[in-house]
């Protein structure tokens, strides 16, 4: 009569590693099964009652006690073979990928984009090494590198030669300075038009805003005033930019920190905020202008905050004049600095900042990120 299969003796290290994959493994990991029948094997158990145990074949089981007595550990992570061989290796993946993140027109192709039936059509026929490959499988394979389709941005970059001491200046301010900073910009065009956006209706019934056409209203912008340090936002609709109303906006701020001592204001370089009037009122009243970098509004803080403004006063509104408009937007503003912590607020700020920092490809207030 045949001996009864079952693993050899083991040592101490392999009873550790086994004990302790039985005790911390998934129940549906292999690796798991696998320790378990040879674990049962060792404490003197028969290979029926091993099947019973971790529900598996008897002759499973059995490969598994010879594997583990030829190869020890390494048995526990099996290497299945067979099914279809794999048609690209590494060098072709990463060639479907250099070509999908390539433009077409650099290739010499009349279109401006690839789509997948395009891009698996060229890739078959690509001078010098033809790839063949189906266009589910091309889709699974972008997917898994992490290639998606995703709309155009545009940005500027900053020209401005004093562009890190103006960014150190502001970082400043904002670390060491946070209930001195203010910010100030404008926020418009402000237009009597219907604007389009999002509201709770029943299925196939949306809420309908009429169309115009004509726009006899004309436009207004919003100066808008932010204190960092008491995250307090305010501000006055203006017929028109100038001089004279960023001067106006200044005071405002000025009046806020009726102290005396120095307030930071961050501006851009609109020439509405670079007057001598301005100026000579800044020295006078101990308010230094901190200016962003060209090209770099993005720096202002109060860039996050018109998101939200342009979120709960314009979108999905229907204004019929100036006047309602700006009672809305001041209604708004009344109920934001008293909830300034609120969800949705800080949602839509966060988004806001997002927005910003993915088209700019830079932190706010910080350095611009290294290219990979």
């Amino acid at each position: 009569m045949a001996e009864p299969v079952r693993v050899r003796r083991l040592t101490d290290q392999e009873g550790q590693k086994l004990r302790q994959i039985v005790r911390r493994g998934s129940t549906n990991s292999v690796r798991y099964r696998r320790a378990m029948m040879v674990l049962a094997s060792a404490g003197g158990n028969r290979v029926p009652v091993i099947a019973k145990l971790v529900q598996a074949y008897e002759d499973t089981v059995r490969d598994v006690i010879h594997a583990f007595n030829d190869k020890g550990l390494a048995c526990l992570d099996p290497r299945w073979a067979g099914g279809r061989p794999r048609l690209l290796d590494g060098d072709d993946k990463d060639f479907v990928i250099q070509t999908a993140t390539t433009r077409p027109s650099v290739l010499g192709l009349p279109f401006t984009r690839w789509s997948v039936r395009k891009l698996a059509a060229y890739l078959r026929r690509a001078p010098g090494r033809s790839i063949q490959i189906g266009r589910e499988a091309l889709r699974v394979l972008l997917i898994r590198r992490q290639i998606t389709f995703q709309r155009t941005k545009t940005w500027k970059k900053s020209t401005d030669p004093d562009f890190g001491a103006k960014l150190d200046r502001i970082e400043y301010a904002i670390r060491e300075r946070p209930d001195r900073i203010f910010a100030f910009d404008e926020f418009g065009p402000l237009g009597i038009r219907p604007t389009a956006g999002v509201c709770w209706a029943r299925t196939g019934r949306p809420d309908r805003l009429p169309a115009t056409y004509h726009r006899t209203h004309r436009v207004r912008y919003f100066h808008g005033c932010y204190s960092v340090g008491d995250d307090t936002l305010w501000g006055v609709n203006r017929l028109r930019k100038g001089a004279d109303r960023s001067l106006a906006a200044l005071k405002s701020i000025r009046a806020a920190r009726p102290d005396g001592a120095p307030v930071y204001v961050v501006l851009d370089n609109l020439s509405a905020h670079k007057g001598t009037k301005i100026f000579r009122w800044a020295a006078r009243n101990k308010v230094e202008l901190c200016f962003t970098p060209t090209n770099a509004s993005w720096a202002n803080p109060i860039e996050a905050h018109f998101g939200p403004l342009r979120q709960f006063t314009l979108a999905n509104s229907n204004h019929p004049n100036h006047t309602v408009q700006t009672r809305a937007l001041h209604r708004y503003l009344h109920w934001r600095n008293q909830n300034a912590r609120h969800p949705e607020v800080l949602a839509a700020q966060h988004r806001e900042r997002a927005r910003i920092r993915a088209e700019k490809g830079i932190r706010w207030g910080g350095r611009p990120l290294t290219s990979a």
